[in-house]
């Protein structure tokens, strides 16, 4: 997992060889003005999901993990906190990881939970579950979607 303000993703881009268009497209200009729902950045090895509406309780929030894609969550308004815990921690599986829409929800509570203010951004990989989306107010979100190979 990687937490930090946008102006460092630099430092990131050579983690994965699709983070620097990642995060070329959370530097648009026109980012918080962009409609909820899917956008192309670049088929289906790149893509962002726009997602504005009211914050959940901790207790709403499950674990989720994915296997076919990286997320980089960035937050453009409102205060989000998020939980984590190490996938391979996770003993109370839902259910079977859903190839079709990649995710699987755990019973488990997470090891930690932690603010993220606009401006920031979080990288979960495959072995991060997180919980997001947890807070009081709305929270714009942009969700991009980095496949892992």
């Amino acid at each position: 997992m990687i937490l930090d303000h946008l102006n460092q993703a630099p430092r990131f881009e050579t983690v994965h060889p699709q983070f620097a268009a990642a995060f070329e497209f959370l530097r648009r200009p026109d980012l918080a003005a962009l409609a909820p729902g899917r956008h192309a950045v670049d088929g289906d090895r790149v893509f962002a999901l726009v997602q504005k509406g009211p914050g959940r309780a901790r207790a709403q929030a499950p674990l989720e993990s994915h296997r076919a894609y990286i997320d980089i969550q960035y937050v453009v308004a409102g205060d989000e906190e998020m939980g984590w815990r190490p996938t391979p921690g996770c003993l109370a599986p839902r259910q079977d990881h859903d190839q079709q829409k990649d995710i699987r929800f755990y019973d488990d509570a997470p090891a930690s939970w932690f603010v993220v203010p606009p401006g920031s951004f979080v990288v979960f990989f495959p072995e991060d579950a997180h919980s997001p989306s947890v807070g009081a107010g709305i929270i714009h979100k942009i969700v991009m979607k980095v496949r892992v190979a």
